[in-house]
């Protein structure tokens, strides 16, 4: 089954929502970044709400997503945008703690519980947006429903879940995010309460096969209109052409150091765990592309 997104409707435009199933982007996110089952948790929590919060874009608009605790996960950084496409790393994937009280994966006491989220979106003006709010449980989902209360002031409700398997691998991984638009009723609003309440949880809905979908229909049931659907995936825009504009950037006295120091040069995408390695006679080139610049 494809990852999907969509977003849309309900009740006669008293809600907005937004769904998706993310198993393949965070199975992606796992492999490159080797991630132990709680940083798997942690992280593809984290890319699926910064996936739905991108389809809230237009165009070649982006945002950044980061959750910064006092946990042993360091920082976690989702970058997003319009289209679906989604890239991240979390600072120390090779975390894994105890099981919680409730028998799941601590991700509260992988991320910390104090901290910021903070969220940045270029929308192509001259500054970029900046909303920020402390962590209030490190669950994520609590801390990103608490985000778009306090910073963008839209009540909304924000379900999150990875499911990963004894082997490690990724089983499963989604999430929703509902949202309360000026004059909802007082009864849909009653009727939003419980069915988020009694809802089960994002991955045993979809460990039964259910589609983003069939997640949104568990909430708002069948009056749900959806406006557009698309398949999320890994991208990174890194290159070896984009790394070598960067150390073209440092300069011809650092060019020459590393030249004469150390021969080569290795440069590691914190996005991707890619590395491009340049060695001298690629860096002289690099030299001469400072110079005649």
């Amino acid at each position: 089954m494809k990852d999907e997104l969509i977003r849309g409707t309900a009740w006669d435009g008293a809600i907005r929502v937004f769904a998706a199933r993310t198993t393949e982007l965070v199975r992606e996110l796992q492999r490159r970044h080797d991630t132990f089952p709680t940083a798997s948790a942690a992280l593809g929590r984290t890319a699926t709400a910064a996936a739905m919060m991108g389809t809230m874009l237009k165009g070649d608009e982006k945002l950044t997503v980061q959750v910064k605790g006092d946990g042993p996960l360091g920082q976690i950084v989702i970058d997003a945008n319009a289209s679906g496409e989604v890239r991240g790393y979390v600072d120390y994937p090779h975390v894994h703690l105890p099981s919680n009280s409730m028998g799941k994966l601590d991700v509260a006491g992988a991320v910390g519980k104090t901290g910021f989220l903070n969220v940045t979106k270029d929308l192509g003006l001259k500054e970029p947006y900046r909303g920020s709010v402390p962590i209030i449980s490190g669950e994520l989902a609590e801390d990103f429903t608490y985000y778009f209360a306090a910073s963008e002031q839209t009540p909304s409700a924000v379900g999150l879940g990875v499911l990963v398997d004894t082997d490690n691998s990724v089983l499963h991984a989604g999430g929703f995010i509902v949202q309360v638009m000026p004059g909802i009723g007082d009864e849909q609003l009653a009727r939003l309460e419980r069915a988020v309440s009694t809802m089960p949880h994002v991955t045993a809905l979809l460990d039964q096969g259910e589609t983003a979908e069939g997640l949104l229909r568990f909430l708002v049931g069948d009056d749900l209109v959806i406006h557009d659907s698309i398949e999320p995936g890994f991208v990174c825009q890194c290159s070896k052409e984009r790394v070598e504009r960067t150390l073209i950037s440092l300069g011809e006295a650092e060019l020459r150091k590393l030249i004469d120091e150390d021969g080569q040069a290795e440069v590691h995408c914190h996005f991707c765990n890619e590395a491009y390695t340049f060695d001298k006679a690629e860096l002289t080139q690099v030299l001469e592309r400072a110079k005649s610049r």
